[in-house]
């Protein structure tokens, strides 16, 4: 008897998908969207994993929010605790004007720093993405018996991190006024925002482009250009702090974990490797990936954290 061809390519597919039902249980079960109030500002926050597991705080970039964790925390939602919150300005977290909030990195800092002590969180690992090394490393400083450890996935403690795109970004904390349009043009624009995920890397087919323009989405919101460039002025205070979080990195070397996108057009592979200047035994792992390295080695990126993390609840033991 003859087999229609649609019926034997019917069963010849079921043959090779089958899954079990574990394979169908969803990996997501455990993360959970919160909102809590600090300091009049309602602060949003993804969750995963068990609460009486060891803590990892997730600290996001610009133009993201927590958002970019979010092919993250299944892969470690078994075995940690974690938190990812949206900035004041960011996500869906309170967005007054600047008129409302003072954007500051020393600001935004504190009301992290507040909503840990909210949610009953008295020691965590950091992990932290280009504007989370500003928020961190100030947490850091404030409280650093609260600190376990670091994870740094290209943020920048060190000048020789930033890449020739900051002279132009100087060039409007020297003068304001003159430079603020071409810095909202820089920030703003579609294009930038694509750029900033591609950055050099020669795989752009793995990038998925509703990470852009989502971000960009966010980005052309109501008031957003004001909030953006008013905390972007105060990056400069960044800068003039790097030596400071580098006395801090060699008088406590806390056990740290670098994980480097190498195509990343802001931040250098420098900037990366300056950390063992600070830590010697920092782990420093340079990636295929640009500036949010999520993007394009979320598997490797897990893999590297999970090996770490397992080490420090070693050490701990």
């Amino acid at each position: 008897m003859k087999i229609p061809a649609t019926l034997a390519l019917s069963a010849a597919l079921a043959c090779t998908t089958q899954v079990s039902a574990e394979d169908l249980r969803s990996s997501r079960h455990s993360i959970s969207y919160h909102t809590v109030d600090v300091q009049g500002l309602k602060v949003f926050y993804r969750e995963a994993g068990r609460a009486d597991a060891p803590t990892v705080l997730l600290l996001h970039g610009f133009p993201s929010s927590s958002r970019m964790w979010e092919p993250l925390l299944p892969l470690l939602a078994d075995k940690y605790h974690l938190i990812a919150p949206d900035y004041p300005g960011f996500g869906p977290s309170s967005a007054p004007p600047p008129s409302g909030f003072n954007y500051t990195f020393d600001n935004i800092a504190a009301v992290i720093g507040e909503l840990t002590i909210k949610l009953g969180l008295t020691d965590y690992v950091l992990f932290m993405q280009d504007y989370g090394g500003p928020v961190g490393f100030r947490m850091a400083l404030a409280h650093p018996e609260r600190v376990r450890a670091i994870i740094i996935q290209n943020a920048v403690a060190h000048e020789q991190g930033l890449s020739p795109l900051w002279e132009a970004r100087r060039k409007y904390w020297a003068d304001p006024a003159r430079e603020l349009e071409a810095l909202k043009a820089n920030f703003t624009s579609l294009e930038a925002t694509r750029q900033r995920h591609l950055g050099s890397s020669p795989h752009p087919e793995r990038y998925d482009p509703d990470a852009w323009t989502d971000e960009y989405a966010f980005l052309t919101r109501p008031g957003q250009a004001e909030i953006q460039t008013t905390l972007f002025l105060d990056y400069r205070t960044n800068v003039a702090s790097y030596p400071k979080w580098q006395d801090w990195l060699r008088k406590t070397r806390p056990p740290t974990l670098v994980v480097w996108g190498k195509y990343d057009p802001s931040f250098t592979v420098a900037g990366a490797k300056a950390y063992h200047d600070d830590v010697p035994d920092a782990e420093v792992h340079m990636l295929e990936a640009g500036h949010f390295a999520l993007d394009e080695a979320t598997d490797e990126i897990a893999s590297l954290v999970r090996d770490f993390l397992a080490r420090l609840d070693g050490r701990k033991g």
